[in-house]
């Protein structure tokens, strides 16, 4: 791994972002972090409550912050937030800081993950079945320009870490 040795993993929320990181950094020995959690344990709330108290703008630039600072770590390995590639340029940080990894999944996939975790995730709340699987379309569809940034792409169902063998070793 070059760059400080550091992996970000981005995607859509639901993409499997944090079950991968967890994976990656007990089979690599590296330390996990992710994005929101790390937010969270700073600022002592809950994702949902920041964006309740500052909108999404005000918890993008806090998200962005902390990307930076994170992004300063060694030897880690990141799991993003789904929206924080897609804002400010945060996409050009963690490329100029280490290796990306896009985390992709087909609508349906995302769909049939993320109807059973509509109340912990502050915008999917108050979606129908309907809504939130054109909801997901349409968001995908605006955020895989920024996803397309990263060094490499992988299927969000492959675990045969080939690719990881490559970057981490």
């Amino acid at each position: 791994m070059t760059a400080g040795n550091r992996l970000f993993l981005v995607g859509y929320m639901g993409c499997g972002k944090t079950h991968t990181g967890k994976r990656l950094s007990k089979k690599y020995h590296k330390e996990f972090i992710d994005l929101d959690a790390y937010i969270e344990s700073r600022f002592h709330k809950t994702i949902p409550q920041i964006f309740a108290e500052r909108g999404e703008e005000g918890f993008r630039k806090l998200e962005h912050n902390m990307l930076e600072e994170v992004a300063a770590f060694e030897d880690v390995i990141i799991s993003t937030g789904g929206g924080a590639a897609c804002f400010y340029n945060n996409m050009d940080i963690m490329n100029e800081c280490g290796e990306t990894v896009y985390l992709q999944a087909s609508p349906k996939a995302l769909f049939d993950y993320l109807k059973n975790a509509k109340q912990s995730r502050p915008l999917l709340q108050g979606k129908s079945d309907d809504e939130l699987l054109q909801f997901i379309t349409d968001a995908l569809k605006a955020r895989e320009p920024f996803y397309l940034q990263a060094k490499h792409v992988i299927d969000s169902m492959d675990e045969s870490d080939v690719l990881f063998d490559q970057i981490l070793k």
